[in-house]
Protein backbone atom coordinates (compact mmCIF):
# COMPACT_ATOMS: atom_id res chain seq x y z
CA UNK A 1 0.00 0.00 0.00
CA UNK A 2 2.87 2.39 0.80
CA UNK A 3 4.46 1.73 -2.59
CA UNK A 4 1.17 2.55 -4.28
CA UNK A 5 0.93 5.81 -2.28
CA UNK A 6 4.42 6.96 -3.29
CA UNK A 7 3.78 6.03 -6.92
CA UNK A 8 0.60 8.08 -6.99
CA UNK A 9 2.36 11.14 -5.57
CA UNK A 10 5.35 10.73 -7.91
CA UNK A 11 3.17 10.43 -11.00
CA UNK A 12 1.17 13.51 -10.12
CA UNK A 13 3.28 16.63 -10.85
CA UNK A 14 1.30 18.81 -8.47
CA UNK A 15 1.62 16.47 -5.51
CA UNK A 16 5.25 15.63 -6.28
CA UNK A 17 6.17 19.30 -6.48
CA UNK A 18 4.32 20.03 -3.27
CA UNK A 19 6.08 17.26 -1.33
CA UNK A 20 9.55 18.39 -2.47
CA UNK A 21 9.07 21.87 -1.09
CA UNK A 22 9.85 22.88 2.44
CA UNK A 23 7.53 21.06 4.78
CA UNK A 24 6.10 23.42 7.35
CA UNK A 25 3.56 22.14 9.89
CA UNK A 26 0.73 23.85 8.03
CA UNK A 27 1.90 22.63 4.62
CA UNK A 28 2.27 19.06 5.89
CA UNK A 29 -1.26 19.23 7.24
CA UNK A 30 -2.64 20.52 3.95
CA UNK A 31 -0.73 17.91 1.93
CA UNK A 32 -1.91 15.12 4.24
CA UNK A 33 -5.52 16.23 3.91
CA UNK A 34 -5.09 16.48 0.13
CA UNK A 35 -3.67 12.97 -0.17
CA UNK A 36 -6.32 11.50 2.12
CA UNK A 37 -9.02 13.29 0.13
CA UNK A 38 -7.67 11.90 -3.15
CA UNK A 39 -7.65 8.33 -1.85
CA UNK A 40 -11.13 8.82 -0.39
CA UNK A 41 -12.44 10.02 -3.74
CA UNK A 42 -10.64 7.17 -5.49
CA UNK A 43 -12.49 4.74 -3.27
CA UNK A 44 -15.80 6.33 -4.27
CA UNK A 45 -15.14 6.56 -8.00
CA UNK A 46 -13.45 3.17 -8.46
CA UNK A 47 -14.29 0.86 -5.56
CA UNK A 48 -13.15 -2.70 -5.26
CA UNK A 49 -14.67 -4.95 -7.90
CA UNK A 50 -16.08 -7.23 -5.21
CA UNK A 51 -18.51 -4.44 -4.39
CA UNK A 52 -20.14 -5.05 -7.76
CA UNK A 53 -20.69 -8.72 -7.03
CA UNK A 54 -24.43 -8.21 -6.47
CA UNK A 55 -26.99 -10.96 -6.48
CA UNK A 56 -30.15 -11.00 -8.56
CA UNK A 57 -33.38 -12.88 -8.19
CA UNK A 58 -33.81 -15.87 -10.44
CA UNK A 59 -37.01 -14.32 -11.87
CA UNK A 60 -34.98 -11.36 -13.15
CA UNK A 61 -32.40 -13.39 -15.09
CA UNK A 62 -34.49 -16.23 -16.58
CA UNK A 63 -37.63 -16.79 -18.60
CA UNK A 64 -39.91 -19.79 -18.15
CA UNK A 65 -40.16 -21.77 -21.35
CA UNK A 66 -43.69 -21.54 -22.73
CA UNK A 67 -44.58 -18.43 -20.74
CA UNK A 68 -44.12 -15.82 -23.42
CA UNK A 69 -45.78 -12.93 -25.21
CA UNK A 70 -47.19 -13.18 -28.73
CA UNK A 71 -47.16 -10.46 -31.37
CA UNK A 72 -50.36 -9.52 -33.18
CA UNK A 73 -50.79 -7.49 -36.36
CA UNK A 74 -53.67 -6.24 -38.47
CA UNK A 75 -54.61 -3.89 -41.30
CA UNK A 76 -57.36 -1.34 -40.88
CA UNK A 77 -58.77 2.07 -41.71
CA UNK A 78 -58.81 5.25 -39.65
CA UNK A 79 -61.67 7.61 -40.51
CA UNK A 80 -62.72 11.06 -39.35
CA UNK A 81 -59.47 12.85 -40.17
CA UNK A 82 -59.56 16.56 -40.89
CA UNK A 83 -58.23 16.39 -44.43
CA UNK A 84 -54.95 14.83 -43.28
CA UNK A 85 -55.63 11.31 -44.54
CA UNK A 86 -54.32 9.43 -47.55
CA UNK A 87 -54.63 10.84 -51.05
CA UNK A 88 -56.45 8.06 -52.87
CA UNK A 89 -54.45 8.69 -56.04
CA UNK A 90 -51.13 8.02 -54.29
CA UNK A 91 -52.50 5.29 -51.99
CA UNK A 92 -54.62 2.98 -54.17
CA UNK A 93 -54.80 0.33 -51.43
CA UNK A 94 -56.69 2.82 -49.25
CA UNK A 95 -59.32 3.31 -51.94
CA UNK A 96 -59.72 -0.45 -52.51
CA UNK A 97 -60.08 -1.06 -48.77
CA UNK A 98 -62.64 1.73 -48.46
CA UNK A 99 -64.68 0.39 -51.39
CA UNK A 100 -64.62 -3.17 -49.98
CA UNK A 101 -65.71 -1.96 -46.54
CA UNK A 102 -68.62 0.06 -47.94
CA UNK A 103 -69.76 -2.88 -50.09
CA UNK A 104 -69.87 -5.12 -47.01
CA UNK A 105 -72.26 -2.57 -45.53
CA UNK A 106 -74.44 -2.54 -48.64
CA UNK A 107 -73.09 0.63 -50.23
CA UNK A 108 -72.05 0.22 -53.86
CA UNK A 109 -69.41 2.76 -54.86
CA UNK A 110 -67.63 0.88 -57.63
CA UNK A 111 -66.80 2.90 -60.73
CA UNK A 112 -67.32 6.04 -58.69
CA UNK A 113 -64.75 8.82 -58.53
CA UNK A 114 -63.90 8.99 -54.84
CA UNK A 115 -61.93 11.97 -53.61
CA UNK A 116 -61.67 12.12 -49.85
CA UNK A 117 -58.83 13.01 -47.52
CA UNK A 118 -60.48 11.86 -44.31
CA UNK A 119 -59.43 8.19 -44.46
CA UNK A 120 -56.02 6.62 -43.80
CA UNK A 121 -54.82 3.05 -44.13
CA UNK A 122 -52.96 1.92 -41.01
CA UNK A 123 -51.11 -1.06 -39.61
CA UNK A 124 -52.22 -2.08 -36.13
CA UNK A 125 -49.85 -3.95 -33.81
CA UNK A 126 -50.29 -5.32 -30.30
CA UNK A 127 -48.63 -7.62 -27.80
CA UNK A 128 -50.69 -10.44 -26.31
CA UNK A 129 -49.38 -11.16 -22.78
CA UNK A 130 -49.20 -14.76 -21.54
CA UNK A 131 -52.29 -16.25 -19.88
CA UNK A 132 -54.54 -13.45 -21.15
CA UNK A 133 -58.16 -14.53 -20.79
CA UNK A 134 -60.88 -14.14 -23.39
CA UNK A 135 -62.59 -10.77 -23.06
CA UNK A 136 -59.55 -8.99 -21.62
CA UNK A 137 -58.42 -5.72 -23.19
CA UNK A 138 -54.92 -4.93 -24.46
CA UNK A 139 -53.25 -1.77 -25.75
CA UNK A 140 -52.63 -1.34 -29.47
CA UNK A 141 -50.36 0.82 -31.62
CA UNK A 142 -51.52 2.42 -34.89
CA UNK A 143 -49.15 3.56 -37.68
CA UNK A 144 -50.02 5.20 -41.00
CA UNK A 145 -49.31 3.12 -44.08
CA UNK A 146 -49.96 5.63 -46.86
CA UNK A 147 -49.20 9.33 -47.25
CA UNK A 148 -51.41 10.57 -44.42
CA UNK A 149 -49.87 13.50 -42.55
CA UNK A 150 -51.74 13.37 -39.24
CA UNK A 151 -53.90 10.81 -37.42
CA UNK A 152 -55.25 13.20 -34.80
CA UNK A 153 -59.00 13.00 -34.35
CA UNK A 154 -59.23 9.72 -36.25
CA UNK A 155 -61.17 6.65 -35.25
CA UNK A 156 -59.99 3.13 -36.01
CA UNK A 157 -62.66 0.88 -37.49
CA UNK A 158 -63.02 -2.78 -36.52
CA UNK A 159 -59.67 -4.45 -37.25
CA UNK A 160 -58.94 -8.17 -36.67
CA UNK A 161 -55.50 -8.84 -35.17
CA UNK A 162 -53.76 -12.04 -36.22
CA UNK A 163 -50.75 -13.93 -34.88
CA UNK A 164 -48.02 -15.69 -36.86
CA UNK A 165 -50.25 -18.76 -37.31
CA UNK A 166 -52.83 -16.69 -39.22
CA UNK A 167 -55.51 -17.02 -36.54
CA UNK A 168 -57.40 -14.01 -35.17
CA UNK A 169 -56.78 -13.52 -31.45
CA UNK A 170 -58.12 -9.99 -30.87
CA UNK A 171 -60.26 -7.29 -32.48
CA UNK A 172 -59.31 -3.61 -32.27
CA UNK A 173 -61.38 -0.45 -32.55
CA UNK A 174 -61.48 3.02 -31.02
CA UNK A 175 -60.28 6.64 -31.17
CA UNK A 176 -56.58 7.13 -31.89
CA UNK A 177 -54.51 9.12 -29.41
CA UNK A 178 -51.59 10.98 -31.04
CA UNK A 179 -48.88 12.82 -29.09
CA UNK A 180 -47.45 14.73 -32.06
CA UNK A 181 -48.85 17.29 -34.45
CA UNK A 182 -48.09 18.80 -37.85
CA UNK A 183 -49.10 22.32 -38.90
CA UNK A 184 -48.50 23.40 -42.48
CA UNK A 185 -48.69 26.87 -44.00
CA UNK A 186 -47.93 28.32 -47.41
CA UNK A 187 -44.22 28.70 -46.75
CA UNK A 188 -43.34 26.53 -43.77
CA UNK A 189 -44.31 23.43 -41.82
CA UNK A 190 -44.02 22.78 -38.08
CA UNK A 191 -43.95 19.16 -36.90
CA UNK A 192 -43.55 17.87 -33.36
CA UNK A 193 -43.01 14.20 -32.51
CA UNK A 194 -44.64 11.71 -34.91
CA UNK A 195 -48.20 12.69 -35.87
CA UNK A 196 -48.64 9.63 -38.11
CA UNK A 197 -48.33 7.17 -35.23
CA UNK A 198 -50.61 6.78 -32.23
CA UNK A 199 -51.99 4.44 -29.60
CA UNK A 200 -55.33 3.25 -28.30
CA UNK A 201 -55.28 2.30 -24.63
CA UNK A 202 -57.23 -0.93 -24.08
CA UNK A 203 -58.20 -0.68 -27.72
CA UNK A 204 -58.43 -4.40 -28.50
CA UNK A 205 -60.55 -7.17 -27.00
CA UNK A 206 -59.03 -10.65 -26.77
CA UNK A 207 -61.25 -13.13 -28.60
CA UNK A 208 -59.08 -16.22 -28.35
CA UNK A 209 -56.73 -17.53 -25.66
CA UNK A 210 -53.36 -19.19 -26.13
CA UNK A 211 -53.61 -22.86 -25.19
CA UNK A 212 -50.97 -23.45 -22.52
CA UNK A 213 -51.65 -25.25 -19.23
CA UNK A 214 -48.82 -24.60 -16.82
CA UNK A 215 -50.36 -26.35 -13.80
CA UNK A 216 -50.28 -29.77 -15.50
CA UNK A 217 -46.55 -29.71 -16.24
CA UNK A 218 -44.28 -32.02 -14.27
CA UNK A 219 -41.11 -30.25 -15.36
CA UNK A 220 -40.24 -26.80 -16.65
CA UNK A 221 -37.22 -25.29 -18.34
CA UNK A 222 -35.68 -22.01 -17.24
CA UNK A 223 -34.17 -20.06 -20.14
CA UNK A 224 -31.38 -17.65 -19.23
CA UNK A 225 -31.74 -14.15 -20.67
CA UNK A 226 -27.94 -13.90 -20.86
CA UNK A 227 -26.65 -17.44 -21.49
CA UNK A 228 -23.67 -18.39 -19.34
CA UNK A 229 -22.49 -21.78 -18.04
CA UNK A 230 -21.47 -20.44 -14.64
CA UNK A 231 -24.78 -18.67 -14.09
CA UNK A 232 -26.75 -21.76 -15.16
CA UNK A 233 -24.82 -23.91 -12.69
CA UNK A 234 -25.35 -21.42 -9.87
CA UNK A 235 -29.10 -21.39 -10.55
CA UNK A 236 -29.23 -25.18 -10.37
CA UNK A 237 -27.24 -25.17 -7.12
CA UNK A 238 -29.51 -22.52 -5.57
CA UNK A 239 -32.67 -24.46 -6.48
CA UNK A 240 -31.27 -27.77 -5.24
CA UNK A 241 -30.15 -26.16 -2.00
CA UNK A 242 -33.59 -24.65 -1.44
CA UNK A 243 -35.49 -27.90 -2.08
CA UNK A 244 -32.83 -30.16 -0.48
CA UNK A 245 -33.03 -32.41 -3.54
CA UNK A 246 -31.49 -32.65 -7.00
CA UNK A 247 -34.44 -31.40 -9.03
CA UNK A 248 -32.54 -28.83 -11.11
CA UNK A 249 -29.96 -29.62 -13.78
CA UNK A 250 -28.02 -27.17 -15.92
CA UNK A 251 -28.44 -28.57 -19.44
CA UNK A 252 -26.33 -25.96 -21.19
CA UNK A 253 -25.41 -22.30 -20.93
CA UNK A 254 -28.94 -21.18 -21.80
CA UNK A 255 -31.31 -23.53 -19.96
CA UNK A 256 -31.86 -25.21 -16.60
CA UNK A 257 -34.26 -28.16 -16.40
CA UNK A 258 -36.45 -28.15 -13.29
CA UNK A 259 -38.43 -31.24 -12.25
CA UNK A 260 -41.29 -31.17 -9.79
CA UNK A 261 -40.20 -32.99 -6.59
CA UNK A 262 -42.34 -35.90 -5.48
CA UNK A 263 -42.58 -34.69 -1.90
CA UNK A 264 -43.66 -31.16 -2.83
CA UNK A 265 -47.19 -30.45 -1.63
CA UNK A 266 -47.84 -27.35 -3.70
CA UNK A 267 -48.52 -26.95 -7.39
CA UNK A 268 -45.97 -26.18 -10.07
CA UNK A 269 -47.04 -22.52 -9.81
CA UNK A 270 -46.21 -22.56 -6.09
CA UNK A 271 -42.82 -24.08 -6.87
CA UNK A 272 -42.07 -21.39 -9.45
CA UNK A 273 -43.13 -18.69 -6.98
CA UNK A 274 -40.72 -20.01 -4.35
CA UNK A 275 -37.81 -20.54 -6.72
CA UNK A 276 -37.94 -17.23 -8.58
CA UNK A 277 -37.23 -15.34 -5.34
CA UNK A 278 -33.92 -17.16 -4.72
CA UNK A 279 -30.82 -14.92 -5.00
CA UNK A 280 -28.13 -15.86 -7.52
CA UNK A 281 -24.94 -14.04 -8.48
CA UNK A 282 -24.92 -13.96 -12.29
CA UNK A 283 -21.64 -14.25 -14.14
CA UNK A 284 -20.76 -12.77 -17.49
CA UNK A 285 -17.86 -12.99 -19.95
CA UNK A 286 -15.39 -10.14 -20.27
CA UNK A 287 -16.81 -7.90 -22.95
CA UNK A 288 -16.28 -4.39 -24.29
CA UNK A 289 -19.29 -2.88 -26.07
CA UNK A 290 -18.60 0.04 -28.41
CA UNK A 291 -21.04 2.34 -30.19
CA UNK A 292 -19.13 4.07 -32.96
CA UNK A 293 -22.07 6.31 -33.81
CA UNK A 294 -22.37 7.89 -30.36
CA UNK A 295 -18.88 7.22 -28.97
CA UNK A 296 -20.27 5.31 -25.97
CA UNK A 297 -17.97 2.65 -24.48
CA UNK A 298 -19.11 0.07 -21.92
CA UNK A 299 -16.33 -2.02 -20.35
CA UNK A 300 -17.18 -5.07 -18.26
CA UNK A 301 -15.72 -5.40 -14.78
CA UNK A 302 -13.77 -8.57 -15.66
CA UNK A 303 -11.86 -7.09 -18.60
CA UNK A 304 -8.09 -7.69 -18.35
CA UNK A 305 -5.22 -6.81 -20.65
CA UNK A 306 -1.72 -8.24 -20.99
CA UNK A 307 1.45 -6.09 -20.79
CA UNK A 308 1.29 -3.51 -23.54
CA UNK A 309 2.62 -0.03 -24.29
CA UNK A 310 0.30 2.59 -25.75
CA UNK A 311 1.33 5.73 -27.61
CA UNK A 312 -1.09 8.16 -29.16
CA UNK A 313 -0.19 11.03 -31.44
CA UNK A 314 -2.63 13.73 -32.45
CA UNK A 315 -1.78 14.35 -36.09
CA UNK A 316 -3.68 17.23 -37.66
CA UNK A 317 -3.40 18.14 -41.35
CA UNK A 318 -4.98 21.40 -42.46
CA UNK A 319 -5.28 22.22 -46.15
CA UNK A 320 -6.27 25.75 -47.15
CA UNK A 321 -7.03 26.65 -50.73
CA UNK A 322 -6.58 30.37 -51.59
CA UNK A 323 -6.88 30.86 -55.36
CA UNK A 324 -5.43 34.09 -56.70
CA UNK A 325 -6.30 35.99 -59.86
CA UNK A 326 -3.35 36.86 -62.11
CA UNK A 327 -3.85 39.60 -64.67
CA UNK A 328 -1.73 40.17 -67.76
CA UNK A 329 0.50 43.25 -68.05
CA UNK A 330 -1.01 46.29 -69.75
CA UNK A 331 -0.79 46.27 -73.54
CA UNK A 332 0.55 42.68 -73.49
CA UNK A 333 -0.11 40.71 -76.64
CA UNK A 334 -2.34 37.64 -76.21
CA UNK A 335 -2.59 38.40 -72.50
CA UNK A 336 -5.43 36.96 -70.44
CA UNK A 337 -6.55 36.85 -66.85
CA UNK A 338 -6.12 33.44 -65.20
CA UNK A 339 -6.81 31.97 -61.77
CA UNK A 340 -3.68 30.59 -60.10
CA UNK A 341 -4.29 27.98 -57.36
CA UNK A 342 -2.41 28.40 -54.09
CA UNK A 343 -2.44 25.69 -51.44
CA UNK A 344 -1.25 26.09 -47.84
CA UNK A 345 -0.47 22.83 -46.03
CA UNK A 346 -0.21 22.89 -42.22
CA UNK A 347 0.82 19.71 -40.38
CA UNK A 348 0.59 19.63 -36.58
CA UNK A 349 1.62 16.47 -34.75
CA UNK A 350 0.73 17.75 -31.29
CA UNK A 351 2.97 18.93 -28.50
CA UNK A 352 2.29 16.15 -25.99
CA UNK A 353 2.88 12.67 -27.37
CA UNK A 354 2.83 10.27 -24.43
CA UNK A 355 3.74 6.62 -24.03
CA UNK A 356 1.98 4.64 -21.33
CA UNK A 357 2.82 1.12 -20.20
CA UNK A 358 0.17 -1.15 -18.72
CA UNK A 359 1.35 -4.11 -16.66
CA UNK A 360 0.06 -7.67 -16.41
CA UNK A 361 -3.51 -8.19 -15.25
CA UNK A 362 -4.57 -4.59 -15.56
CA UNK A 363 -8.13 -4.17 -14.33
CA UNK A 364 -10.96 -1.99 -15.52
CA UNK A 365 -9.97 0.75 -13.10
CA UNK A 366 -6.33 0.76 -14.24
CA UNK A 367 -7.29 0.66 -17.92
CA UNK A 368 -9.65 3.63 -17.72
CA UNK A 369 -7.23 5.59 -15.54
CA UNK A 370 -4.37 4.95 -17.95
CA UNK A 371 -6.36 6.01 -21.01
CA UNK A 372 -7.65 9.12 -19.27
CA UNK A 373 -4.10 10.04 -18.26
CA UNK A 374 -3.21 10.17 -21.95
CA UNK A 375 -5.95 12.74 -22.50
CA UNK A 376 -7.98 10.41 -24.71
CA UNK A 377 -11.37 11.28 -26.08
CA UNK A 378 -14.02 8.52 -26.35
CA UNK A 379 -13.40 8.01 -30.08
CA UNK A 380 -9.64 7.80 -29.46
CA UNK A 381 -10.26 5.18 -26.77
CA UNK A 382 -12.34 3.14 -29.24
CA UNK A 383 -9.42 3.06 -31.68
CA UNK A 384 -6.95 2.14 -28.93
CA UNK A 385 -9.13 -0.69 -27.61
CA UNK A 386 -9.46 -2.14 -31.09
CA UNK A 387 -5.69 -1.90 -31.56
CA UNK A 388 -5.06 -3.63 -28.21
CA UNK A 389 -7.46 -6.40 -29.24
CA UNK A 390 -5.68 -6.78 -32.60
CA UNK A 391 -2.37 -7.09 -30.73
CA UNK A 392 -3.80 -9.97 -28.68
CA UNK A 393 -3.40 -8.10 -25.40
CA UNK A 394 -7.09 -7.51 -24.61
CA UNK A 395 -8.56 -10.54 -22.83
CA UNK A 396 -12.15 -9.74 -23.75
CA UNK A 397 -14.55 -9.69 -26.65
CA UNK A 398 -15.24 -6.42 -28.46
CA UNK A 399 -18.79 -5.95 -29.65
CA UNK A 400 -19.50 -3.03 -31.97
CA UNK A 401 -23.13 -1.90 -32.11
Amino acid sequence: MARHDRSLVRNNPLLFQATTKRNTPSSRKIISLLVVGIFFLSGIIAPNQNAYAKTSRIKDIVDIEGVRENQLIGYGLVVGLNGTGDSLRNSPFTERSLVAMLERMGVNVRDQNMNTGNVAAVMVTATLPPFTNQGARIDIHVSALGDATDLRGGNLLVTPLMAADGEVYAVAQGPVSVAGFSIQGDATTVTQNIPTSGTIASGAIVEREIDFTLAELQQIRLSLKNPDFTTARRIAQAVNGFTSSSIATAQNSASVLLKRPNNYDGSIVDLITDIEQLPVQPDQPARVVISENTGVIVIGADVRISPVAIAQSNLTIKITETPQVSQANPFAENGETVVVPRTDLDINQGDQVKLSTLDTGVTLQDLVTGLNSLGMQPRDIITILQAIKAAGALQADIEVI
